[in-house]
Parts: structure tokens; C-alpha cells; sequence
């Protein structure tokens, strides 16, 4: 494996952690501000990040590379307002995408196939992890930080329906 797809490859991995961390710490706080369902959602979104950091980590373990473990600084114990901390949320995914972005350009330009077929899967999935957080931060700048509409929203992320995310389509019948 080249190695500045390794070096970015765990470089990498601190993003993954350090979201899992903050959406952990977002739980906490959306918990105790009574949000259960946004709460549901940040838990979520922490079990996901562990899951792409592992993935990552099996890539390279697979390949005999030697993933490291980087240090990650304690999170945020607070946002102001909820709408701050789903703009958080979003700057994250978007810091995610551009480090995915990278590394896919620097796998092509070693012509490294395993590691673009494995970074293509995070393309992907980075797309979506941006519409959703893009979904939900538009859903709470229409209806506020306060009132019916904010419990309307947390009530749909408990049931796991995102705001303003089609719902997935109902499998073919025959």
C-alpha cells in the first residue's frame, strides 16, 4: 500500500472516532434536554462512525497494514441551541467527505483498486450521512428550537424517520 494512502488512511480514523465521541456526547445532552428522539438519532449516529472506523481498520489489517489508534480530545458537553448542534452535526459529515474525498483521490492516483472499491462504499455512504444532517438542521431552522413543531420532529427521529428524507421504498412485490 502506498504509503500516504496508509498515513491518510489512519489519519482518518481520528474523524471517525471523534464523531462517534461527539454524537455520544450530543446524546447525552439531547437526553437531558428531553429529546428522546434526536437522542435515538445521535446513538445512531456514534454506533455508525465506530462502524466506519472499523471497516477502515479490517481494510487495513486485510491488506497486512498496521492501523494506529489515534488519541481523541474530549468532546463538547454543551451547545447552545439545538440548531447549533445539528450545524455541528454537519460540519462534521462535510470534514468526513472532504477526508474520504482525498483519500479516494489518492488510492486512483496509486492505482490502489482495493482501496477505491472500499473508499467508493464511503463515498456513498458520506452522501447520504450529509443529506440527512442537512435534512434535519433545515427541519429545525423551519420550526425553531422550541414548541410543537421541535416535538413533531423529535417524534419522527423516535420512530427513525429522518425530516425531509424519502422513506425507503417498500420491496417489490411477486
Amino acid at each position: 500500500m502506498n504509503s500516504d494512502l496508509l498515513k491518510g488512511l489512519n489519519e482518518h480514523l481520528k474523524l471517525e472516532f471523534r464523531a462517534a465521541h461527539e454524537y455520544l456526547a450530543m446524546t447525552i445532552w439531547l437526553s437531558a434536554h428531553d429529546l428522546p428522539g434526536f437522542a435515538t438519532w445521535m446513538r445512531q449516529q456514534s454506533s455508525d462512525e465506530l462502524t466506519h472506523a472499523q471497516r477502515i481498520i479490517d481494510h487495513l489489517l486485510g491488506r497486512d497494514q498496521a492501523p494506529v489508534l489515534p488519541a481523541i480530545p474530549a468532546p463538547p458537553k454543551t451547545w447552545k441551541t439545538l440548531e447549533a448542534l445539528c450545524a455541528h452535526v454537519l460540519r462534521n459529515e462535510q470534514e468526513v467527505t472532504a477526508s474520504i474525498n482525498d483519500l479516494y483521490a489518492t488510492a486512483e492516483k496509486a492505482k490502489d483498486r482495493p482501496a477505491t472499491v472500499m473508499l467508493q462504499w464511503f463515498v456513498t455512504e458520506q452522501m447520504e450521512e450529509e443529506a440527512t444532517a442537512r435534512a434535519v438542521l433545515g427541519r429545525i431552522r423551519l420550526v425553531g428550537n422550541t414548541g410543537v413543531g421541535l416535538l413533531m420532529v423529535d417524534q419522527e427521529l423516535a420512530g427513525g424517520k429522518v425530516p425531509g428524507m424519502p422513506a425507503e421504498p417498500a420491496p417489490a412485490q411477486g
